[in-house]
């Protein structure tokens, strides 16, 4: 009894020992951990030396930028488990080897089932210490089969990494064109709006000054005042749209906010090419190349795989055997042979589990033919409402433009008066406001009909990158790639608008 006590309590004493608690990291180690990131987080990369244009911009994003390399990653780990599935199918080879040994021989004695006397004097055929080594190759037909319809799954694995690539590469761009639009539109109108701020600033400051001196008739002078603060709060309306924007700009690219970099100011006399596709064509289109659809797709090709993988679990495994053995043991006669042997098995369960298998496999199918066509349905949309829009969007900057045009003039006009002493400094302040406004509201139109023009060729699944881009590209390689994919097929865009 006293025993069996003991006995608990060293097994409650080890069991307390290998207890684990809760180990959080030491703010030390939390530190450490921050200051690494912050430091690796920009490594390596080309530093801005010249106005960043539109192209540099995107090659810049997709070198760059930490979403797009996150799905290269996985790309390269799926890639890392396909070779390591590949290994699976090939046989097993085997090297062992041990030592035994004891205090005493290992002898027995016979005993007659007749007599029943012992028939034979105690005896061993073993050594005290004992050393033996192996190699063994064996191979399973039925592991083979398995492993290889596990690493066709993971090359269409593979394959869906890469369309989930695109996905995000394409919506980088998308974000870095719209992000650069506005960019300009801030680096040409801040400066602008800072200045008339100023100008406002100062008449609303006299306006008050003359009000309380009695210079001027009160409700004159707060209807001034009045129309002056209402311009103030129109012009940091639009400072808070445009302030942002090259902040956004440079996390797209990767840059540590506060990164001192300026951009190329196109004209804005650019137009965008009038895309004349048939809706129809576009939508057919869309449903050969979008990753969403392809991705599915081989979903559906894994799903099919399993299907086989299940009927090979249902059959007998054969196994062969081929091994080499040593044994140092001096009782033997043969110290060292040759060992070979088949052997067959069949869990028979499995063809129990077998019909409950297919249907999980069906029903995955039926799941994933449904949300084909859920996508099939909301990629035409896309691509409905994508054409819609980039036709709305330029009617919208054709209007803008024209607007900018006329208040340019009325601008032209309310000067020359001002000059000669016919308008007044309110008339001249409200116009510039105007003027800055149309100018404001013309760049965004032009960032947004920029934004569906490129929104218009991913909707339809066509990459707004070369094939041949991987990413890893240097920065000046992939803005000359860019430039001339865009230039190739804004003149294709032209030419069938003709």
């Amino acid at each position: 009894m006293n025993k069996s006590i003991v006995l608990l309590g060293a097994a409650t004493l080890m069991l307390g020992a290998c207890a684990t608690v809760p180990e959080p990291f030491t703010a030390a180690e939390l530190s450490t951990t921050a200051e690494r990131n912050f430091a690796q987080v920009d490594v390596d990369q080309e530093p801005v030396t010249a106005p960043v244009d539109l192209y540099e911009a995107m090659a810049r994003a997709l070198k760059y930028n930490l979403d797009y390399k996150v799905e290269l990653m996985e790309i390269a780990l799926r890639d890392r488990e396909l070779d390591l599935q590949r290994y699976d199918m090939l046989p097993q080879l085997v090297a062992s080897a041990g030592y035994a040994g004891r205090s005493n021989f290992s002898g027995a004695s016979s005993l007659s089932l007749i007599t029943r006397q012992q028939s034979l004097e105690p005896s061993t055929s073993q050594e005290r210490d004992l050393f033996t080594a192996d190699l063994s190759l064996s191979w399973d037909v039925l592991d083979f089969g398995l492993s290889y319809v596990r690493a066709k799954q993971g090359a269409d694995e593979i394959l869906i990494a890469q369309e989930r690539r695109r996905k995000v590469a394409n919506r980088v761009i998308e974000d870095v064109r719209s992000a650069y639009w506005r960019a300009v539109s801030a680096e040409r109108l801040l400066t602008k709006l800072k200045e008339l701020e100023s100008s406002v600033t100062t008449t609303l400051e006299n306006s008050e000054r003359l009000a309380n001196r009695r210079l001027s008739a009160p409700l004159t002078a707060l209807t001034y005042q009045r129309e002056l603060l209402e311009i103030q709060s129109e012009i940091r309306k639009l400072q808070r749209e445009l302030v942002v924007a090259k902040s956004q700009l440079a996390a797209l690219m990767n840059l540590r906010p506060g990164t001192e970099f300026s951009l190329v100011l196109p004209d804005r006399a650019q137009e965008l090419p009038a895309v004349s596709y048939p809706g129809e064509d576009m939508m057919m289109t869309a449903l050969l190349n979008r990753p969403e659809l392809r991705e599915v797709s081989y979903r559906q090709r894994i799903n099919a795989r399993e299907l086989d993988a299940a009927l090979l679990s249902a059959l007998p495994s054969f196994r062969g055997v081929l091994g080499v053995n040593v044994d140092s043991n001096d009782f033997l006669f043969n110290n060292n042979w040759v060992n070979y042997g088949a052997r067959a098995s069949w869990n028979v369960l499995n063809l129990f589990r077998l019909p409950a298998h297919k249907r999980a496999v069906r029903a995955q199918e039926e799941l994933l033919e449904q949300r084909e066509l859920a996508l099939t349905m909301a990629v035409i949309t896309q691509v409905h409402v994508a054409r819609a829009r980039f036709g709305h969007l330029s009617k919208e900057l054709d209007t803008a433009g024209r607007q900018m045009g006329v208040q340019s003039k009325i601008m032209d006009q309310i000067r020359a008066g001002h000059r000669t002493g016919v308008m007044s400094r309110q008339t001249l302040l409200r116009e510039e406001m105007n003027t800055l406004v149309s100018e404001v509201k013309y760049d965004i139109a032009y960032a947004e009909a920029q934004n569906a023009y490129a929104n218009l060729f991913a909707s339809m699944g066509i990459d707004e990158f070369s094939p041949d881009v991987t990413g890893r590209e240097d920065v000046a390689t992939l803005q000359a790639s860019l430039s001339q994919l865009w230039r190739e097929r804004e003149q294709a865009v032209r030419l069938s608008g003709q």
